[in-house]
């Protein structure tokens, strides 16, 4: 079972651009997967602890537009209103959040251990190296953890304060 950590780092050309994924596993640092659900490293604080225990709460979940939006629990989950349940859950978000809106979320670039990544029409989270997101690929759409690497052009990335 390997999992790996995201690498990603700004390129400079006038402005920033997010360069695709390359996941990397680092031991101690990097969430496992056992059967679609995430297992937090060892030494991850609490509050990353926290926020994988609400991702697996929603995994299996189907996909539905405007999921999560009205109240953070709900019975299908968009990509947005996944990272926002996740956010609340971990005492992060106090309102439903739409993909735009978390452009502007908490503090600029990637967290050490949580990393939302945001564009104009898709938001998915990374954390302990985990993606969790609605799909990318091959026709899957709900919330899961993935491993699998996915382009991040157009995305911007902000953690909360001190993950």
């Amino acid at each position: 079972m390997g999992v790996l950590l995201i690498i990603a780092t700004a390129v400079f050309t006038g402005c920033v651009s997010t360069p695709p994924y390359v996941y990397h596993y680092v031991p101690g640092q990097t969430a496992t997967l056992d059967n679609g659900y995430a297992l937090a490293p060892p030494n991850a604080p609490l509050l990353v602890r926290e926020a994988i225990d609400a991702g697996n709460e929603l995994v299996g979940l189907p996909y539905r537009y405007g999921g999560g939006h009205q109240t953070f629990y709900d019975t299908a989950y968009d990509c947005s209103g996944a990272v926002s349940f996740v956010l609340h859950s971990m005492g992060k978000m106090n309102t439903p959040t739409p993909s735009n809106e978390l452009r502007k979320y908490a503090e600029k670039g990637p967290g050490n251990w949580i990393t939302v990544y945001a564009s104009r029409g898709h938001a998915f989270l990374v954390v302990a190296g985990l993606r969790f997101d609605t799909g990318y690929g091959a026709g899957e759409h709900g919330p899961r953890w993935l491993t699998r690497s996915r382009p991040a052009e157009e995305f911007v990335m902000r953690h909360p304060g001190g993950l």
